[in-house]
């Protein structure tokens, strides 16, 4: 049975974003069947081809004055229209870690992949404030959560 293909698009630019990206990666790679590959990349690094060759998709992001990163944004800039279309119907979800309350970052990438019809599988995660080592974890199960769903079949 050939893998299911889990993509993981996220802007990870400080020590603590960074740790949030790992344990999203942790827990999408801790599916113990083994019939989900795990793609982990920036942004920057991020084609419209991976998003073509992806089963699902978890997206994280920064709160930037009340908007999803510069990054984040470039990927859907440069992915958007090759993948209009092709991708409709892809199981996504989404972190962000936000200082404020991550309304307008949420709602900034509600509004693109409603353009592009992809799913939420489940609802945004949303690290609010004042770090915690909770996000982590958090994060992790974010990841293992995806990666379940996208192996039993439920996106």
């Amino acid at each position: 049975m050939p893998k299911k293909r889990l993509l993981i698009v996220a802007h990870a630019p400080s020590r603590n974003t960074r740790k949030l990206f790992d344990a999203v990666v942790a827990g999408a790679r801790s599916d113990e069947t083994g019939n989900v590959a795990t793609v982990a990349l920036s942004p920057f690094d991020t084609g419209p081809e991976d998003v073509l060759a992806a089963n699902a998709i978890i997206l994280g992001t920064t709160e930037n004055l009340g908007y999803m990163s510069g990054a984040l944004k470039d990927f859907f800039d440069r992915c958007y229209y090759p993948c209009l279309e092709k991708t409709e119907g892809l199981p996504y979800c989404l972190y962000v870690r936000a200082g404020q309350d991550g309304t307008g970052t949420r709602r900034g990438v509600e509004t693109i992949v409603t353009g592009l019809r992809w799913r939420a599988a489940q609802e945004a995660l949303i690290c609010r404030g004042e770090w915690q080592d909770a996000f982590a974890e958090q994060c992790r199960e974010l990841g293992a959560a995806m990666s379940a769903g996208l192996d039993i079949g439920i996106f």
